[in-house]
């Protein structure tokens, strides 16, 4: 029998039909920031979002990576409007100067798309002492959210979009160690780091409602998709794009967290089928632990002590 917990899954009725590009609307007026923007989800979603209107600002540690990233997409786009801007997750003073020079240039913001990240790495620290998939893939965006919510609060209709994983169904934030120095392994640290992301972007919905700031987040993950940030062991990589979904299709729920004229505020999307590694994208139900709103509020406790941001006031529960 399916039950409404089949696959985890929770398919809202009006995305029972496909969501393709072609869905978005025309982004004219908008400015997106998505970070690692320069492979991968992130260049995808670059040169979509860039081929319906919006200024893209692509915000990638590598420039040169990024410059040739964006060459590809004039290729194809010849009027899309890039912006490369240095941006390193791995250091809260890079993240710092990032925001303060965006905001110069920049009046509004109306999506930021947090997509950079790592996996499976061996274990490493940032320059601020953070274990290297914690700090970057959650701490980093946790605090460039924050040094930028001034914007999105001014900004009608933003949002925030966090890209998650399905590796967030066996996460656990070790709240006792989150150096990791007593239990890391590589796959271990990417399922805390990835859950962490989720838990934040519930979080914040919940804080950006109780404080009635017209800020939308939402959470995103691309299932299995064939990118520089899965690696296979040989001879599957021979077989990887048999077996993963295109980056392109990949970049589709997160476009849709993005875009989408239903969403709301606290929702979660990936795709639609064999448990939640393809197909095209829907609203979903992530992993029952994920809605444990304790471990919301202490890890947002514990982010804004580890980072020194602290959101807008405190931005109170």
């Amino acid at each position: 029998m399916v039950t409404e917990g089949w696959l985890c899954l929770r398919i809202k009725f009006e995305y029972l039909v496909k969501w393709t590009k072609d869905n978005i609307p025309r982004q004219d007026d908008k400015t997106v920031i998505i970070t690692g923007a320069n492979s991968g989800i992130g260049f995808q979603m670059a040169g979509i979002l860039a081929s319906k209107g919006a200024r893209v600002i692509m915000a990638c540690r590598n420039s040169d990576k990024a410059g040739k990233a964006a060459e590809k997409i004039y290729s194809e786009y010849h009027d899309a409007k890039l912006e490369l801007m240095q941006l390193d997750l791995s250091s809260l003073k890079s993240i710092r100067e990032f925001a303060v020079d965006f905001k110069k240039k920049s009046g509004k913001l109306d999506v930021l798309i947090n997509n950079a990240g790592v996996m499976a790495t061996p274990y490493r620290k940032t320059g601020d002492g953070f274990e290297w998939q914690f700090g970057i893939n959650h701490l980093g965006h946790f605090a460039l959210t924050g040094l930028l919510l001034d914007m999105l609060a001014k900004t009608e209709r933003s949002r925030v979009v966090m890209v998650t994983s399905i590796a967030h169904f066996n996460g656990k934030i070790h709240f006792d160690d989150l150096s990791g120095r007593s239990w890391y392994r590589k796959m271990t640290a990417y399922r805390q780091s990835k859950l962490a992301d989720l838990l934040f972007a519930y979080e914040l919905q919940k804080r950006l409602s109780a404080n009635d700031l017209p800020v939308m987040s939402v959470a995103a993950h691309p299932g299995i998709s064939s990118t520089n940030i899965v690696r296979l062991p040989f001879p599957l990589t021979l077989l990887k794009d048999l077996v993963l979904m295109s980056a392109s299709k990949g970049a589709l729920p997160v476009l849709m967290a993005a875009t989408g004229t239903e969403i709301k505020g606290g929702e979660y999307i990936g795709p639609s089928c064999l448990w939640q590694t393809c197909g095209s994208p829907a609203v979903l139900r992530s992993s029952d632990h994920s809605y444990n709103r304790d471990l919301w509020a202490e890890l947002w406790r514990v982010s804004e002590e580890m980072t020194g941001v602290y959101y807008l006031d405190g931005l109170s529960d």
